[in-house]
């Protein structure tokens, strides 16, 4: 059962943001300090990947431990308290499309790296997800002319 009333929760959810959250600020913050450029958000790739390191070929996505069932959260350490027969399907649903999404990107070549929220904190976890996209060669196509 719901605490809050239909308005309260239709206002509360409505606040929430799918862009420029926290977890994904800091990341797009060290990546672009370890000398990384992207672009966000872009709408012609499955899924609009958080951050599109397109010489490279490699996305990268910034999950909501809630939204998108973090493993390690959701089934681990946190439940869904209230309205579970909403929530359950919900975040499920959730999940099937990240996968689809992961998969027709990989199909057409691009790499997909996955950081969830709790580990948008980990230095060391998002130093090495930085060493490794800088180890990929960049293509041709893309490189600028000097």
């Amino acid at each position: 059962m719901d605490r809050l009333t239909p308005e309260a929760r239709s206002r509360n959810m409505a606040r929430i943001r799918s862009r420029d959250t926290t977890p994904e600020v800091v990341v797009r913050k060290l990546m672009h300090a370890q000398g990384l450029r992207f672009r966000l958000h872009r709408r012609d790739l499955p899924g609009k990947p958080d951050l599109v390191f397109a010489g490279r070929r490699v996305v990268l996505f910034v999950h909501g431990c809630f939204w998108h069932g973090c493993p390690k959260c959701i089934d681990g350490t946190r439940k869904v308290k209230s309205n579970q027969t909403y929530w359950h399907p919900k975040i499920a649903g959730n999940r099937e499309r990240d996968a689809r999404h992961a998969a027709a990107l990989q199909a057409n070549g691009w790499k997909v790296f996955t950081i969830w929220e709790c580990d948008a904190r980990e230095r060391k976890l998002l130093d090495r997800i930085a060493k490794k996209i800088k180890s990929l060669p960049q293509t041709i196509a893309s490189s600028r002319k000097k």
